[in-house]
């Protein structure tokens, strides 16, 4: 049996002479999160109305948890939760009555039991009973995200879920998608915040002009950023001996102030630039490194991709 929630083969859509999205591959793991990257624009959104089936596509199949989209659309409905625009609601409402209503909509029976479990999963306990018009913004992605996972999909598909929302906002969503995923949820999530995708996502994909032009999981990101060069900055007592030592073993410094000196070198060097330093007799007061963020490693993948075009 297939560990894949979701396979994207090859979709396209093309308006006119036009590619809007051009034959984009990529398959999301069962407990997974996977973040769809890329600016306002790259055609991350067409990508999600395609999957959910909002849209249809030039060419191309959409598999999920094994069903494929044109045969067994019902089914696939089935197996997808998603949020695309934001949610909407019935503001004179409560919370736990949008939820029931919609409960009522659904293909399958969902017991109250089932709304009480998504409504503690969201952590939404203590306003359910309020009209929905007086939640935040926070609050109302909680909910959505509730009465998206209602009939317990095997995807969730969220497109720029956290826009508009505040740190402490960003943060308990965050932490809700990863319950999710913990449970065996798969989660597809876009955005152009890359600092967000790298606390949030287990693998990457990069979309620009409508072309993935690049998969990687976070932890990969991590172990290759080990083997780059980053600028390390010691804060010591004495720079100059630092300098003199550090020449003697054919070491590059960068910058040196009176108590501080930088080098740009691997992450695994700097045990031994340490050890040279303290017994040289030199003080260590503190290392500084400036690690790769996600955003870094956006801007170098797609710098290199478009050299590439231009070669």
């Amino acid at each position: 049996m297939s560990n894949d929630a979701l396979i994207v083969e090859g979709i396209t859509k093309r308006i006119g002479a036009k590619k809007i999205v051009d034959d984009v591959h990529f398959q999301v793991k069962k407990g997974e999160i996977f973040g769809l990257l890329g600016p306002n624009g790259a055609g991350k959104t067409t990508i999600i109305r395609m999957i959910v089936g909002l849209i249809n596509r030039t060419s191309g199949k959409v598999h999920v948890n094994g069903y494929d989209l044109d045969s067994d659309y019902n089914e696939v409905l089935n197996n997808i939760g998603a949020i695309v625009e934001n949610p909407e609601f019935y503001g004179y409402m409560s919370g736990y009555k949008n939820l029931l209503h919609y409960a009522r909509m659904a293909r399958q029976v969902i017991s109250k039991e089932r709304i009480a479990e998504v409504v503690r999963l969201v952590h939404l306990e203590d306003a359910l009973n309020q009209k929905v018009k007086t939640y935040s913004l926070g609050m109302r992605q909680r909910l959505g995200v509730a009465q998206a996972i209602l009939h317990s999909p095997a995807i969730l598909i969220l497109d720029e879920p956290t826009n508009g929302l505040d740190p402490k906002g960003m943060k308990e969503f965050r932490n809700y998608l990863r319950e999710l995923a913990n449970q065996g949820t798969s989660v597809l999530v876009s955005s152009h915040l890359l600092s967000e995708m790298q606390l949030m996502c287990d693998r990457f994909a990069i979309i620009e002009k409508g072309k993935l032009i690049h998969i990687e999981a976070i932890d990969e990101a991590a172990e290759l950023e080990e083997e780059t060069l980053q600028e390390v900055t010691f804060t010591l007592n004495n720079s100059k001996k630092a300098n003199d030592i550090l020449a003697a073993n054919n070491k590059i410094i960068t910058s040196i102030n009176e108590n501080q000196m930088s080098l740009s070198l691997p992450y695994h060097d700097i045990a031994e630039i340490n050890r040279l330093l303290v017994e040289a007799g030199c003080d260590i007061y503190e290392i500084t490194v400036t690690k790769k963020t996600l955003e870094d490693r956006f801007l170098e993948i797609t710098n290199k991709e478009k050299e590439v075009v231009k070669s």
